[in-house]
Formats: structure tokens, C-alpha cells, sequence
């Protein structure tokens, strides 16, 4: 099967189409015939090396941590899903990839509600799965007010739906140009950068009861000022959290957290409610992943970017 892989850390130049032996389905697990699957930050981070202390891979490597298409195997012990039907999900998250591939083994999924397009349902399930274990960590719900940096990014748009969705108020920080959109999707937006604790009081004048960093910037000394204590703050993106006394939530190796799986079937019924979406920045065909990598190492995508195969 075709699959992007790397055998080389390195630019984006390393990616490279290949054929690769097809994956199937063992007990617990189901493989789809993939339509289209999710690029992550931490994609990148794995093709470059700056991963490869953390988690260290076997060359080549095939990337990807989510994608959506149509089951064409059931492991055993599977109940409840069978061949042909659509569904959206996320690999072995301890295999750190392989699903931006035509084929790949979902280890958790949920049905792919018809108010997603194959290219949102494929960049869906990582951030949602991500949001939500960042979310319950900070307990967010009924009348919590939440700040999220970096609000219209990936991971911050699905988050910013889910904490509305939940009751909270949210403010979620972007670019000015991307006011209008973080709105749309529930959030009083405001700008990032210097002053933000005075824009933030003129939106909240009650203060903020957590905060959940998307963005990795470097602002967690004034987030953690913001919300009054480092336990109130989450980061998915900052590696000097500890630094701060702040967690940084992750779903695999040492110290990670529980995945959060049941957001996905919440996601998948809130998109039938017409209340859950996931904007894509741009969807660029497996053949064409380096210009996707390029886009995502940007840090400006606005929403998910997403590879079809």
C-alpha cells in the first residue's frame, strides 16, 4: 500500500510516498480503507528529530495519528461496527503513527457523522481526543470561564466548540484577522502578545477559572498569572511547562494521561446537533505532504490540515 513515510530525520524534504506492507486488524482493532487522515504538529516533530530522545522510531516510519474512512477489517472482539461502514479514529497512540497511509488500524473511533466531509472527520479525532483530556484535566464545564491561547489553531478550535458545548464561556486568543472566525465558533476573541491580562480583565472582569495553552509561545508565566495558580493551567504545546509548575497533557509515554475516547463519540453527536464542526486550513494529497508540513511548521494554519488519500 502507499504510505508517507521518512527513513531520514530532517526538512520536509525527507517525506517520501512509499509501499509499505498493509496493516490488519487484531483483537481490539479495525482497519479502514483510509479516505483522508490528519497532520499534527507533532508529525512534524517526529520527522525532524526533535522527538527522537522522547520517542524513538524505527526507519522508516509512517506518519500520522488520525484518519477517517471505510472499515474493511474487525479484529476480534470488536462488537458494534462491521465492514462498510464510515467511521473516524485514532491509531495505537504508543506506535506514534501510521495513518496517513491507504490503509490504517484504528485503535479507537466512533461512527463519522454524515455533518462531516471525509477531510473534516479525518483531522478530527486526535484534537478532539486532545481537547477533551484537557479539558476534563481543568474540569471544565457549567460556568466555568475558560482562556484559550491559541484559539484558532487545530487543537483550539475543536476546544473552543467542546468548552462551549459544556456550558463554559470561553476567550480564546488569535491573530486579529482571525477574530471573526474564533467568534463563530463560540469564543470572545482577543489578541495575544503584551497586554493580554488587561484585555482579558476588560472580557472577564471576574477573572478566568483555567486556562489551555495551545499555542506554546512562551506565555505560560502570564497564563499562570491569569488564572491565579500553574494547577489551572493546562499546555498541550509547551515543553518548558514543568519549568512553571504547569502540566502539559500528553497521551503516551512517561507521565502521560488517560485518553479522553469518549470525546469522540460526544464530537460525533454534537456535529449532528449542527454544533460541532472542525474547520480545515487546507487539505493537500498525500503526494503533496511536504508543502502540508511546510504550512504546519508555519504556525498560522487556521484550523486542521489534512492530508487525502
Amino acid at each position: 500500500m502507499r504510505a508517507l513515510t521518512f527513513s531520514e530525520y530532517g526538512s520536509a524534504n525527507v517525506l517520501e510516498v512509499t509501499d509499505v506492507p498493509e496493516p490488519h486488524a487484531g483483537p481490539g482493532r479495525i482497519r479502514v480503507a483510509v479516505r483522508a487522515s490528519g497532520l499534527t504538529p507533532a508529525d512534524c516533530h517526529l520527522r525532524s528529530g526533535r522527538f527522537r530522545d522522547l520517542a524513538p522510531l524505527r526507519l522508516p516510519h509512517t506518519l500520522g495519528m488520525d484518519a477517517a474512512g471505510v472499515v474493511d477489517e474487525v479484529g476480534a472482539e470488536v462488537t458494534g461496527v462491521r465492514p462498510g461502514d464510515e467511521v473516524f479514529g485514532i491509531v495505537d497512540v504508543a506506535e506514534l503513527g501510521g495513518a496517513n497511509a491507504e490503509f490504517a488500524v484504528l485503535a479507537v473511533w466512533a461512527p463519522k457523522p454524515d455533518a462531516l466531509s471525509w477531510e473534516q472527520a479525518g483531522g478530527a479525532a486526535g484534537n478532539v481526543e486532545t481537547a477533551t483530556r484537557a479539558l476534563d484535566r481543568l474540569k471544565v464545564g457549567t460556568g466555568t470561564t475558560l482562556l484559550i491561547e491559541g484559539a484558532a489553531g487545530g487543537v483550539g478550535t475543536v476546544a473552543v466548540q467542546l468548552a462551549a458545548a459544556r456550558g463554559a464561556t470561553v476567550i480564546g486568543t488569535a491573530g486579529a484577522h482571525n477574530h471573526a472566525f474564533v467568534a463563530g465558533l463560540g469564543a470572545a476573541p482577543t489578541t495575544y502578545g503584551p497586554g493580554l491580562a488587561e484585555r482579558v480583565t476588560a472580557l472577564a472582569p471576574d477573572g478566568v477559572d483555567a486556562v489551555l495553552d495551545c499555542a506554546g509561545s512562551g506565555s505560560l508565566p502570564d497564563l499562570v498569572d491569569l488564572a491565579g495558580s500553574p494547577d489551572r493551567v493546562v499546555t498541550i504545546a509547551d515543553m518548558n511547562a514543568a519549568k512553571h509548575g504547569v502540566h502539559r497533557t500528553r497521551s503516551a509515554g512517561p507521565g502521560a494521561d488517560p485518553q479522553a475516547v469518549e470525546g469522540l463519540a460526544v464530537a460525533a453527536d454534537l456535529a449532528r446537533q449542527g454544533r460541532f464542526t472542525v474547520p480545515v486550513a487546507a487539505a493537500f494529497t498525500i503526494e503533496n505532504a511536504a508543502a502540508a508540513h511546510r504550512l504546519s511548521e508555519t504556525g498560522h494554519a487556521k484550523g486542521k490540515i489534512v492530508l487525502t488519500i
